[in-house]
């Protein structure tokens, strides 16, 4: 899974740069504005929901799965952020510059998965 967070990474500051470069204006998206909205609204929710249902297993596993669904949330207020600027301002350069922004957060979880760093695992020092 390190591997793959790496990769898209990778990807994903390539082809900014690129559109940054070429000045590429990206499509306005609409199906892509109310997806980050709903997943600001739900993401949250099941957040709360993982890391209640791993506190009372005393699950280390459904723990760091909480933290990932707060990655999640992260990674969609930059989506939105960039979406929006696009689509109501006309920053078109607003959305390759959001995914700059995504590249190197993608690239630190590649980083703790290949090194086997869990978030709330015994050997992480984390309560949550």
């Amino acid at each position: 899974m390190g591997i793959c967070f790496l990769d898209l990474a990778v990807y994903i500051a390539y082809e900014s740069v690129a559109d940054l470069i070429k000045k590429t204006a990206p499509e306005h998206s609409i199906p892509g504005i109310v997806l980050a909205c709903v997943s600001l609204i739900v993401m949250p929710i099941l957040s709360r929901a993982k890391r209640k249902v791993g506190n009372a297993l005393r699950s280390d596993a459904m723990k760091a799965d909480a933290r990932q669904t707060d990655f999640c949330i992260y990674l969609s207020v930059i989506l939105l952020a960039g979406l929006l600027l696009n689509a109501v301002l006309g920053w078109w350069w607003a959305d390759p510059i959001a995914a700059l922004i995504m590249a190197p957060i993608v690239a630190k979880e590649g980083l703790k998965a290949i090194s086997g760093d869990t978030c709330c695992g015994s050997n992480s020092g984390h309560t949550d």
